[in-house]
């Protein structure tokens, strides 16, 4: 197995997605080291509200990092959309957060160096994250060393499929290049029952998980005439404690 520089073989990493303020409980309570905090879950996560990441930065000791996507979709932003962004990080560093994640491209397929190496200086101190805009570039290797050169500290990957555990052979490549210079986190995906093998085949040393779950609202009255099944998204707690005790 290959290990970074940055860390040893007892030092495994998992970062929980939350999408509410409970999943943040709840992940901290399971063992996660970082948060990733988004809301819409339907749109793949965007930037939750500044009532929300003041919340979770008040009641949790792990680390924290924010998406910052002003909406679903692609990740072509326009100049209102890119503003928006930039007050989006100013509001972490001033809640305390730790880090933010983000991800901009070309119409080409290619990052956007301009703009997130502007997002990146502007985020510092706080570390950033560069997400699964990643897997939507139009060449992975080129793409890898735009976003070492614009400064982040680490890629969130599917090896540019759908699920991680499909993409090892991809992330394995992409961790090799990258030789330490950056960490490369598989995401997406990512279970229990799939963990051992992507971290033994891989050599990723960082991992990135939802461990969602969904259930029925506690609401007792429901309206007939809406007909609609009113769902919310969770954190499985347990699940996520097995994905941390696949990583011992």
């Amino acid at each position: 197995m290959v290990y970074g520089p940055w860390t040893t073989k007892n030092m495994y990493k998992l970062e929980l997605i939350a999408f509410n303020i409970q999943s943040c409980i709840d992940a901290q309570q399971a063992g996660a080291h970082r948060i990733e905090l988004c809301d819409n879950p339907g749109e793949g996560g965007t930037t939750p509200s500044y009532g929300f990441i003041k919340a979770a930065r008040n009641i949790l000791k792990i680390d924290l990092y924010p998406i910052i996507r002003p909406r679903g979709g692609d990740f072509l932003y326009s100049e209102a959309e890119f503003d928006i962004m930039k007050s989006d990080i100013n509001v972490c560093k001033v809640f305390g957060c730790n880090g933010v994640v983000i991800g901009i491209l070309n119409t080409d397929g290619s990052i956007d160096k301009q703009r997130c190496k502007e997002l990146v200086e502007l985020a510092r101190p706080m570390g950033v994250t560069f997400h699964r805009a990643f897997d939507r570039t139009n060449n992975l290797q080129l793409a890898l060393e735009d976003v070492i050169e614009i400064g982040c500290e680490r890629i969130l990957t599917s090896g540019g499929v759908p699920n991680a555990a499909d993409g090892t052979a991809t992330i394995t490549a992409l961790i090799k290049q990258a030789a330490g210079r950056i960490i490369i986190m598989p995401g997406s995906g990512v279970r229990s029952d799939n963990i051992k093998a992507i971290k033994e085949t891989t050599g990723a040393m960082e991992f990135h998980t939802s461990a969602r779950i969904y259930f029925e609202s506690k609401m007792e009255y429901k309206s007939e005439g809406m007909k609609e099944k009113m769902m919310e998204v969770g954190l499985d707690l347990e699940e996520a404690e097995k994905i941390l005790k696949s990583l011992q």
